[in-house]
């Protein structure tokens, strides 16, 4: 690739970002949106984060070290989710996860 096609790539992918960035801020800008729109824009943050999670907790070939290794990150995770449902706190999710996943590795 030369400098040439390089700088078209480039100068490309900031013209499409700045638009699909930009453009809806000004083309949106004192505007309601659908209560429906609204609602569906408030589950991308929990798509977004629930997808990263699930890349690594589950990949094609997590069980080819053992069972037990792959099974660690799952039930560390299981604790999350209790830890979650019952306090609803952030920081306590992560001390959980953290501690949960440092003692199996223990076992």
């Amino acid at each position: 690739m030369t400098w040439e096609e390089y700088f078209i790539v480039l100068g490309s992918c900031i013209v499409t970002m700045l638009a699909c960035r930009v453009l809806p801020l000004f083309l949106l800008k004192g505007r309601s949106l659908p209560d429906a729109v609204e609602r569906a824009l408030g589950f991308i943050p929990s798509a977004a984060f629930a997808a990263l999670v699930a890349n690594d907790l589950l990949s094609p070939g997590m069980f080819a070290s053992g069972v037990w290794p792959a099974a660690m990150p799952l039930v560390a995770s299981a604790v999350v989710v209790v830890v979650a449902w019952r306090t609803k706190s952030l920081l306590g999710c992560a001390v959980a996860g953290v501690v949960s996943y440092a003692l199996l590795t223990l076992i």
